[in-house]
């Protein structure tokens, strides 16, 4: 009540407004239409409408129906009316999550399986896959993109409005300030970030970008013809990733947190909450929702130190325990054939490729070779999922464990090399995991970071894991040598995907990424017909480029340090 009255709405206005109530048309209310097709009595209706929410590094305990101390009733209400995903897995950081999404592959297969794409790195999405959006606008769909791409922008052929969207509006890097939108990498190296199309909005800042990025989807709701042609909007929100910033009025009722960064991110998570109240009422008010579906996933696990929560999970971002890597997801439709229930059937995010263009109308041909499942019977009829096991990735470049071997590994899998599998109830983890201990949302009030720097530093002396996911879903239980026939089974497994492998796609910084060099703002700054030959990148002789590549040098070394010291938590 309190949350409602401090944002301007009272829980009356809301139930006037239709937004508490979700009466659903029956088929007897459908008008005939004599241009529609019919079946029996009833017309096929066109392709729904697609809106695709995405939040970023929002933690597996940050959502208000897995009991959080975060008050989420928007959210909270969709997933009770919808199904929610219990059973749902993404990647550990941004670019991954994302380029799954938009590839339906794992990243082994597009050369992304290290890392995220960095700001000055002539590298993004390999110009060979066709995306989601790219397969939607074949099948007569309307794209649109809103909010953060983090999927690389060296050339423009990168850029999201050559990737498959008609619309762009957005971030292209990992983290940008919530209303200058200036983003750095690393100590000096600052730019705008924020672009209209393949064009940058300088005169949007000042404004907070979870409320910017709401008014464009409601303005795109507002302006397209929702009988005219299917749409698809990715909304892709930087919340509630850092740096925690906040309108003041979203504080207010976390006063009580003691964890200063904890009461400053739910304040976010509530920013983001109405947002998505507004996108839904939108929906309503325009004339889409009775055809539409409305899917709501995090990227990746939330990170401790910047307020987020995993618990009772095991780990945080950036790592493959569950805690990295077990998402929030959920689907709200009036479409879904059987509503109001938990779903525990096995879902990744490569799997909305598939089952997107299958819903739109696509046969199989157009998601050939995918990693990913079509997997709406499943999420709307309950059936059993099509998906047996996810690869949850194999990292080479990934610091090597010092204690593993081939030898520990039965001789089938190095077991330094850091990866990780699921096959049905069994999760097998090699190399080093990343940090691994619980930590319950208040721990950290006045926490030193330097202490937690010491203890998430301590290197694990085993390297190999093996977890009923199933049965021991905080994995408390390390099973691996009671059950050596299991990992002696799923290190073949990795053998067998390594196998189908392409070279890891991370080169060297480009010293002319810097936005000092590009009118102070992040753009392309490769030319499209440009080989993309890493090396040649460093092969200036002017005077003045030896200055400004000796200085991009001492940046990238400190960049790099940033780096190691950052690794578990970009």
């Amino acid at each position: 009540v309190l949350f409602f009255s401090l944002t301007g709405f009272s829980m009356m206005s809301l139930l006037s407004l239709g937004y508490l109530t979700w009466d659903l048309m029956s088929p007897n209310q459908v008008e005939n239409d004599p241009e529609k097709p019919f079946i029996g009595r009833f017309p096929v209706p066109q392709p729904p409408h697609i809106i695709f929410i995405m939040t970023d590094d929002q933690g597996f305990n940050d959502i208000g129906y897995h009991s959080s101390d975060i008050r989420t009733p928007v959210l909270d209400k969709l997933a009770a009316d919808g199904v929610k995903l219990e059973n749902y897995y993404i990647q550990p950081i941004c670019t991954p999550s994302r380029s799954q999404f938009i590839t339906g592959r794992y990243q082994i297969h597009t050369g992304l399986q290290h890392s995220i794409i960095r700001p000055r790195q002539p590298n993004c999405l390999p110009f060979d896959q066709v995306t989601l959006p790219q397969r939607l606008q074949e099948l007569g769909y309307s794209t649109h993109m809103v909010g953060k791409w983090h999927l690389g922008f060296y050339k423009k052929e990168c850029l999201p409005t050559r990737r498959g969207f008609d619309t762009y509006f957005g971030s292209l890097t990992g983290s940008v300030n919530y209303y200058t939108y200036d983003g750095c990498d690393g100590s000096g190296l600052c730019g705008f970030d924020l672009h209209e199309g393949e064009s940058v909005a300088w005169g949007q800042s000042g404004k907070y970008s979870t409320h910017l990025y709401t008014k464009r989807v409601r303005k795109i709701l507002a302006t397209h013809d929702p009988q005219s042609q299917p749409l698809f909007i990715f909304l892709s929100f930087q919340a509630v990733h850092t740096p925690l910033q906040y309108p003041d009025e979203y504080i207010y009722p976390y006063l009580g947190l003691e964890n200063v960064a904890r009461r400053k991110y739910a304040a976010m998570v509530s920013a983001v909450d109405e947002a998505v109240r507004n996108v839904t009422y939108a929906l309503r008010k325009y004339g889409y929702y009775q055809n539409s579906v409305i899917i709501f996933s995090t990227d990746n696990g939330g990170q401790p130190l910047s307020g987020g929560s995993n618990w009772p999970l095991r780990g945080r971002k950036g790592t493959y325990w569950e805690g990295g890597i077990r998402g929030l997801g959920f689907v709200h439709s009036p479409l879904l054939r059987k509503k109001r229930r938990v779903s525990k059937a096995l879902v990744h995010i490569t799997d909305w490729y598939p089952t997107l263009v299958g819903l739109a109308g696509g046969d199989e041909s157009l998601t050939e070779g995918v990693d990913g499942y079509n997997a709406w019977e499943a999420i709307s009829e309950g059936k059993e999922s099509p998906r047996l096991e996810i690869l949850h990735n194999i990292d080479p470049l990934y610091n090597h464990a010092r204690t593993g071997s081939l030898q520990k590994g039965y001789g089938i899998w190095n077991t330094a090399i850091q990866a990780s599998i699921r096959a049905g109830d069994w999760k097998l983890l090699t190399g080093d995991p990343g940090y691994g201990d619980w930590i319950p949302p208040q721990i950290l009030p006045g926490f030193p970071s330097s202490w937690w720097k010491q203890e998430r530093h301590t290197r694990p002396r085993k390297t190999v894991w093996l977890f009923n996911i199933s049965g021991d879903p905080n994995e408390r239980y390390d099973l691996s040598e009671q059950r050596p026939d299991v990992v002696k089974q799923l290190l073949a497994r990795l053998v067998y995907y390594n196998r189908t492998a392409v070279p890891v796609r991370y080169p060297s910084e480009d010293p002319r990424a810097d936005p000092y060099l590009n009118g102070g703002a992040w753009v392309p700054w490769v030319v499209d017909e440009e080989e993309d030959n890493w090396g040649s990148f460093f092969q200036k002789k002017s005077m003045d480029w030896k200055k400004k590549l000796k200085l991009s040098k001492s940046r990238s070394f400190f960049g790099k340090l940033k780096t190691r010291i950052m690794s578990n938590i970009v």
